[in-house]
Parts: structure tokens; C-alpha cells; sequence
């Protein structure tokens, strides 16, 4: 990882095709690669808040955008044949657990239908040589193991979103085997990531985006399963590993294709309680309360990564531990609520990471 910032500065001119622009990570993913010098084309649905990282930053005038839903094929479709993209990163998905049981036919459909279209548009565009494809952790079927799952583990869900996921690997493998296994000089892996957080995300029914809609408003946070643990990672973490295998993949296809895990140290597995409890001392201010369990629902209670293959094969490991996450986190909502410029504030944080990988 220690070449990250010469891999990312090869990406100056490419064109890069990114679904999912308007979403937390793909806002993030689309302004690290234009501030790379790439020319990219973004394709979501439009953004659904004016606070959205996306509108903040004003990347809808930066970057060639299409709002679109990968559910639509004929104008997904359209959008590669104008484009002609030499690398695609797939992050649209609906991707919260509680809204998928709420919708579970809109999760499967954008998850695994949408999916399917991605990856018929890779199919019949011959000018993608590099394919980024983002799952989750939870595609994994999760038996609450000590220790972290492989790429080579099982698959599974237990709930919808969960489902839709390890569904969407199997069709990515499928779609490995029969068509771009053969194809000279395209690369493609599947990846998949830890619990991401950051500034910008205001998604509903998440912890960071609830602590700090809780904080600003001065009112208690209500915590739903405080004892659950997550591999906790800043966003900057997953999107450095996406970024050095697309860079692998393009210089060596055939020997980086396939899935891989990017998730945090050992030490960033920490409670629900532990994160809120660090936000709030980040903050200054705050406090906690426990929320009835009056959901019929299920959420896993233990989930973690084993990315020794990331380690060795590419040589990328996570750079920010759990309190330097916290801390950059708290920050850029510290800074969008005292009204200052967050597009700053988010270049300034992608180029601190930078200054970091050679640490």
C-alpha cells in the first residue's frame, strides 16, 4: 500500500464509471477520483437530502452524472455506451439492514436484479478492462464466530439485505466463470467491506448519522443493541483498497480477479456502546440511553473480517485505529455544523490519509 498514492495518481485521465455517486461511499470514492485527475461518470438515484455529502461537495457540476436506477437497464445501458469507461466501481445497492425488511422486494430486486444489469453492461462494453464490485460483509452467512471470515467462507443471510448480498456474489461468481474468466485483459473483483463511517453519511437507522442528528439537537442517544460489535472503519479505509485493486486488476487481470475482504485492525471490533461513547467524548457533549427491544427483527450480534489475503497479496492494511477514525469523524460534523466549507474538510481528511500510508 505503500505505492497507493503513485497507483491513484495513474488513474489522471481515465475515465471511471461509478454507480452509486450520490451515496455516502460513492460520494467519497467520486471526489478522491476526480481529485486524482480522473474524468468520471456517476450514475444514482438523485440525492435525498440537500445535506447529502454529494450536494455538499457539489459534485453534481464536477463529474458527468446521470440520475438513474440500476433497476432501469435500456438507460444504465446508454450511460456505458456514452461513457466507454475502462474502469467501473459498482457501489448502488439499497443498503440498510432495517429497510430491507421493511421493503424486501426492493432490496432484492436493486441487489441482485440491478447487479445482473451491471454486470450485462460490463459484458457487452468493450472498452472496461477493470471491474470493482461491492458487496458487503454480510454477504457472509454469519454464525457469530471469534474470529473473522474469509473469502473462501460460506455464504448467506439471514435477513433480506444480508440475502441480497451473498445472492449478489453468487452472480458475480457466475458471471467470473462464464463470461470474464476468457476475456483478454479485464480484471474483476468482488468486495467487501466492514461497518464505514465518516462524514457525510445521514442515512436513517445508522449509528453515526443518529448520534449526531441526537447531539446537535441536544437530546439523548437511544441505542438499539449496545452490545453488538462491528469492525468499525473510517470510509477513507475500504475506498483505498477498492482503489489499489482496481490498480491491480489493470495491471495484472488474472492474478487479483476474485473476492476480497478490506476491513479494520483487530482492535477497531468494538461495541455499539464503545463508538457512541467515543463520539460523545470526541464531542464534548452528550448522552446515552438504551432503547426498548421491541423489534421482531433480527441484527447480528458479532461480525468480523479476517483480510490476511488483502495483507499479503496486495499489501494493504487499514492505517486509521479506532480512535483516529472517531476523531476525523467527529471533526467534519464538527465542521459542517459550525457552517464551514465540508468540500475542504473532505479533501483535507483524503489527504491526511495519503500522508499516512507510508507510516
Amino acid at each position: 500500500m505503500g505505492n497507493l498514492v503513485e497507483a491513484i495518481a495513474s488513474l489522471r485521465g481515465k475515465r471511471v464509471l461509478l454507480t452509486g455517486d450520490t451515496g455516502f461511499k460513492g460520494s467519497w470514492l467520486a471526489l478522491w477520483l476526480l481529485e486524482a485527475g480522473a474524468e468520471v461518470y456517476g450514475y444514482a438515484l438523485p440525492p435525498l437530502r440537500p445535506e447529502d455529502h454529494f450536494n455538499l461537495l457539489g459534485l453534481r457540476h464536477r463529474l458527468h452524472h446521470c440520475d438513474g436506477d440500476i433497476r432501469d437497464r435500456p438507460q444504465l445501458s446508454q450511460f456505458f455506451q456514452e461513457a466507454q469507461p475502462e474502469f467501473v466501481f459498482h457501489l448502488a445497492a439499497q443498503a440498510l439492514v432495517r429497510a430491507s425488511y421493511q421493503d424486501p422486494q426492493t432490496t432484492f430486486d436493486t441487489n441482485i436484479g440491478g447487479s445482473v444489469n451491471l454486470l450485462e453492461c460490463v459484458r457487452e462494453t468493450a472498452s472496461v478492462r477493470t471491474l470493482i464490485y461491492v458487496t458487503s460483509d454480510k454477504c457472509y452467512r454469519n454464525q457469530e464466530w471469534l474470529w473473522g471470515y474469509r473469502e473462501n467462507d460460506p455464504l448467506g443471510g439471514r435477513d433480506p439485505y444480508s440475502a441480497s448480498k451473498a445472492a449478489a456474489e453468487i452472480v458475480f461468481a457466475a458471471y467470473g466463470d462464464s463470461f470474464f474468466a476468457t476475456r483478454p485483459d479485464f480484471g474483476y473483483g468482488a468486495v467487501r467491506a466492514g461497518n464505514v463511517i465518516g462524514g457525510g453519511d445521514w442515512s436513517s437507522d445508522r449509528l453515526v448519522p443518529d448520534c449526531f442528528r441526537s447531539l446537535s439537537a441536544n437530546q439523548t442517544l437511544l441505542l438499539r443493541h449496545p452490545q453488538a460489535t462491528r469492525p468499525w472503519q473510517h470510509v477513507l479505509e475500504p475506498l483505498s483498497g477498492y482503489l489499489t485493486l482496481a490498480i491491480a486488476l489493470s495491471e495484472h487481470p488474472k492474478q487479483f480477479s476474485g473476492a476480497w475482504n478490506f476491513g479494520p485492525q483487530a482492535e477497531a471490533n468494538r461495541t455499539v456502546a464503545a463508538l457512541a461513547q467515543g463520539i460523545i467524548e470526541q464531542w464534548g457533549s452528550g448522552a446515552i440511553a438504551i432503547a426498548p427491544q421491541d423489534s421482531p427483527w433480527h441484527e447480528a450480534g458479532l461480525l468480523h473480517l479476517n483480510c490476511d489475503k488483502a495483507h499479503h497479496q496486495l499489501g494493504w492494511r487499514s492505517r486509521w485505529d479506532f480512535n483516529r477514525t472517531v476523531a476525523e469523524t467527529v471533526d467534519w460534523y464538527r465542521a459542517f455544523s459550525t457552517g464551514a466549507a465540508v468540500t475542504h474538510k473532505s479533501i483535507e481528511q483524503i489527504q491526511r490519509y495519503l500522508e499516512t500510508v507510508d507510516d
